[in-house]
């Protein structure tokens, strides 16, 4: 599948950002910098790139919450709800800041984004200096009524699932919200998107796994990306219950078989320290002690206050 990457080059070294499964490859040869249009098979056999070993002056890829509020109230999530959410007018200046940073990928996520109706011109705004991917991740309750209207906004959609089947995903995200889900997958994935099924590893869920790769396959979807469970916000309180190890989730992934044409990755706790993150209110800040803590937390008033230390950073 041809599909929209971004590109930029750091001290001669060329990085090719995937906005769906959120990893950064190093391409065999230069590439024009900014938006381009890869094979996604070619850009997944290249090798990933280590963010911590090139000199940057900002992040590859961040995560923007926009919102706070959220359809669904689930026991696990890590959004700190007591944040203030930014006015429509703050948001656009925001994407603006993000857009002018050189940041190569963005992930929209909450909250729940699909609750904001600006959400398209936000994902343009960012876009719109051709620079940088956009992806967002979302409960898909609302995607099917809206996937026609983000399908020309955004270049990949993030699906968050707790579980392969009814049971194990409702037991989590309330009644109905895995038809809903469903729904919306395979209505982005015929409108043209590149869906990415997102679950977070637990104990409850673990035994899904492979039935969650048949089901991407079956739904359209490009891959899955296995998230380890971070210990901050609501969730804080189930980790000893279901938190995995890196080494477990490692276990639970490598064995999987994978059908043809899914992308599946492991984004473990240590690959996710130092990750940007830009929140509601405007502050920004980079995760630390394996995504367990934060560090450099500001205002962003401007595109330079996006370039926080890179050192140890993950994607």
């Amino acid at each position: 599948m041809i599909r929209m990457f971004a590109a930029a080059t750091f001290d001669g070294t060329t990085v090719v950002h995937d906005p769906a499964v959120g990893t950064n490859h190093l391409p065999p040869q230069p590439l024009p910098t900014g938006c381009v249009a890869l094979d996604d098979q070619q850009v997944t056999a290249w090798p990933q790139a280590d963010p911590a070993a090139l000199a940057l002056e900002y992040p590859l890829s961040m995560c923007w919450s926009p919102i706070v509020r959220c359809n669904l109230d689930c026991p696990q999530c890590l959004d700190d709800k007591s944040v203030r959410e930014s006015t429509a007018d703050e948001r656009l200046t925001l994407a603006a800041h993000i857009a002018a940073s050189g940041v190569l990928g963005v992930d929209i996520s909450g909250g729940e984004p699909l609750l904001l109706r600006d959400l398209p011109d936000l994902a343009r705004a960012i876009r719109h200096r051709g620079t940088s991917v956009v992806s967002c991740t979302t409960n898909a309750w609302h995607l099917a009524r809206r996937a026609e209207e983000v399908a020309g906004a955004f270049d990949a959609i993030r699906v968050s699932l707790d579980g392969a089947t009814e049971a194990t995903h409702d037991t989590w995200r309330g009644q109905d919200s895995y038809r809903r889900a469903v729904t919306g997958i395979r209505a982005a994935a015929a409108e043209g998107l590149f869906v990415q099924l997102q679950m977070v590893l637990m104990q409850s869920n673990r035994h899904e796994a492979q039935e969650l790769l048949e089901l991407a396959d079956r739904l359209g979807a490009g891959g899955v990306t296995f998230l380890q469970m971070l210990p901050i916000g609501s969730g804080s309180a189930l980790a000893a219950e279901q938190m995995l190890t890196d080494e477990q989730a490692q276990e639970t992934v490598a064995p999987l078989a994978v059908p043809d044409g899914v992308r599946v990755r492991l984004r473990t706790r240590t690959s996710a320290g130092g990750f940007t993150v830009l929140r509601a209110d405007g502050y920004a800040w980079r995760n630390t002690r394996g995504a367990t803590g934060i560090s450099a937390f500001m205002p962003v008033t401007g595109p330079a206050d996006l370039r926080l230390p890179a050192s140890g950073s993950g994607s």
